[in-house]
């Protein structure tokens, strides 16, 4: 037996068995996600070794209890902001309890007294907090920015004496609210556009379609509600008019909310025509309105097409409507919100001019609100293009600062569909398909409606090998949002090429404006594969004519293939057409 000197964390899940019991799978998956994403890769920065675990706990060795304690701190804080839009009774939370003693090591296990304080000052802490002995805080009570609670001496089970112990205070967030109109907070704090979505009107004078109409309601109502950069009201607030005739402004004033969705479901026959429509309270106008036509063969899956098509939707209207209000004002009057929609307006214009401007302004909303998660993920998506366009006069640095605004968004929001695919688009930067794979999966779980991460997924099949499939699914994000940016055509192209398929790949391009040198090699390589050489020829000239020092080794390098063959495919294409 070996002894030593060490500190030992000690975690144990709150509510285990009644979780297990009300929801087993779903517990298990959450679990395992909170493991994968946050506490071991917390335990692996801090230098930590996790020793065993049960089914709901976790006893882990540092070799210090500064290490120790900055975990402790990081699951707890980020914990808390996981489970911000995780309903009540399925939230995953902890007690922690942290002590610096003597260890007895055997056969990969340790004991000792060292271990038993930790297990029972885990026991004694409530839950989401952390409790160290005496030993740890007289460590870490001058290295770290921390407060401590004097908790006394505490008497724990099964110790014939007592021990000091001292409650870390931890910074938890607060649980979001709306911010009432004028208040000081609005000039720098994030206030995001407000929506309500009032019950549809069942127009078919039958009764037995009305599960169908507030079906389509509350589907529409919560598949927005993923949406992290929308505030949208309750279900209990809006069905208050269900079967009411009302005046949209105040219902508006009422549920303070700018934005109203309001539907219509009519049966005639066999078919079934749903309208929907969006409307901004403030200006009295309708910024969209479409209608759904449809067959009644199968009503659920009418449900979710049409739900899809209207989430898909509706966020990309109202930010079109807010770029308007926003284009008529100065940039240092821009609230973060604002900020950061008009980076995004900048960033879809894919130009090194717009890029830098995007980043000063996605700073700026950072600066106005440092915890607003979705500007820090922004940020990294903005950088990331800065890295992958080569606008950058150090690509390293600033590829590591995409990385820390992504990690920072995934810090303050881990349920934030837009984090986990920027994530993702960083692992295959990286060339890791796998991590990748696992972010992208969570970003659908999160938003399976969001278009932005429905067609990175169709790039990442492509790059996987799988370009089959990835077309489907870039297909997908086009139909889910019409008004989608012109580069999904691109994305387009890239996949049927990978396919073989030329004449499709070339047909995806030619609907872009204007060709960048990316696109034109592509066009090169597939007119080259076609036995065009004339046209081969021509785009090969472009290419070289925007890059004179073109090196199809070096474009290849920033490609991320996953298979030998497709990348051979590619350079073959560009020989063909003399790039080389």
């Amino acid at each position: 037996m070996d002894r030593k000197l060490a500190a030992v964390l000690a975690a144990d899940m709150v509510g285990y068995s009644r979780l297990m019991e009300t929801d087993e799978q779903g517990t298990l998956a959450r679990l395992r996600t909170h493991r994968i994403e946050l506490i071991d890769p917390s335990i692996t920065l801090n230098r930590g070794k996790i020793i065993k675990t049960t089914g709901d706990g976790m006893l882990v060795e540092f070799s210090s209890a500064r290490d120790a304690v900055a975990c402790a701190v990081e699951v707890q804080t980020r914990m808390c902001r996981r489970n911000m839009d995780v309903p009540e009774d399925r939230r995953i939370r902890f007690r922690i309890g942290v002590n610096l003693g003597d260890i007895i090591c055997e056969d990969g296990d340790i004991f000792g007294s060292g271990v038993n304080v930790a297990a029972r000052l885990e026991q004694m802490a409530g839950v989401g907090e952390v409790l160290v002995s005496s030993a740890v805080y007289d460590q870490v009570c001058r290295q770290m920015e921390l407060q401590f609670q004097d908790m006394g001496e505490l008497s724990l089970k099964n110790l014939s004496h007592p021990v000091r112990a001292y409650r870390v205070a931890l910074e938890l967030p607060s649980i979001p609210s709306t911010m009432s109109q004028g208040s000081d907070a609005e000039q720098t704090k994030v206030v995001k556009p407000t929506i309500a979505v009032l019950p549809f009107a069942n127009m078919s004078g039958d009764p037995e379609q009305e599960f169908f109409v507030d079906g389509l309601t509350e589907d529409v109502l919560t598949e927005l509600s993923r949406r992290h950069e929308l505030f949208v009201i309750s279900r209990n607030s809006s069905f208050v008019y269900k079967g009411k005739a009302v005046n949209l402004r105040e219902v508006a004033e009422k549920l303070g909310a700018q934005y109203i969705v309001e539907g219509s479901v009519r049966k005639a026959g066999n078919r079934l025509r749903v309208t929907v429509q969006l409307i901004d309270s403030d200006r009295d106008t309708h910024i969209w309105a479409e209608r759904y036509d449809r067959e009644m063969d199968d009503i659920f899956a009418i449900q979710d097409e049409i739900t899809a098509a209207v989430v898909a939707t509706l966020p990309g209207r109202i930010e079109a409507s807010k770029t308007d209000q926003i284009a008529r004002k100065k940039p240092s009057n821009l609230a973060a919100y604002e900020c950061v929609l008009a980076a995004k307006v900048l960033h879809h214009r894919s130009t090194p001019a717009d890029n830098e401007e995007a980043i000063r302004l996605i700073d700026r909303a950072i600066s106005l609100d440092p915890e607003y998660a979705h500007a820090h993920a922004w940020s990294g998506c903005i950088r990331g293009q800065a890295w992958g366009y080569g606008w950058s006069d150090d690509p390293a640095d600033m590829l590591a600062q995409a990385e820390v605004a992504i990690r920072k968004a995934a810090e303050l929001d881990d349920n934030d569909a837009d984090v986990h695919r920027l994530m993702a688009a960083i692992q295959i930067m990286r060339n890791d398909l796998g991590k990748a794979r696992y972010h992208q999966e969570r970003a659908l779980s999160l938003n399976p409606n969001y278009d932005l991460v429905v067609v990175q997924m169709g790039e990442l099949l492509t790059w996987m090998g799988q370009p089959e499939e990835g077309v489907e699914w870039i297909e997908k994000a086009m139909r889910l949002n019409p008004h989608h940016p012109a580069r999904f055509w691109s994305h387009l192209g890239k996949a049927h090429f990978c396919a073989r398929n030329y004449d499709q790949a070339i047909d995806a391009f030619h609907h872009l404006g204007a060709f960048d040198v990316l696109q034109n090699v592509f066009l090169a390589a597939c007119h080259g594969w076609r036995g065009d050489e004339a046209e081969a020829r021509r785009h090969a000239d472009l290419v070289l004519a925007s890059q004179p020092q073109f090196s199809a080794g070096e474009f290849l390098s920033m490609t991320h293939y996953g298979r030998d063959e497709d990348r051979d495919h590619l350079r073959e294409g560009m020989a063909r057409a003399g790039l080389s």
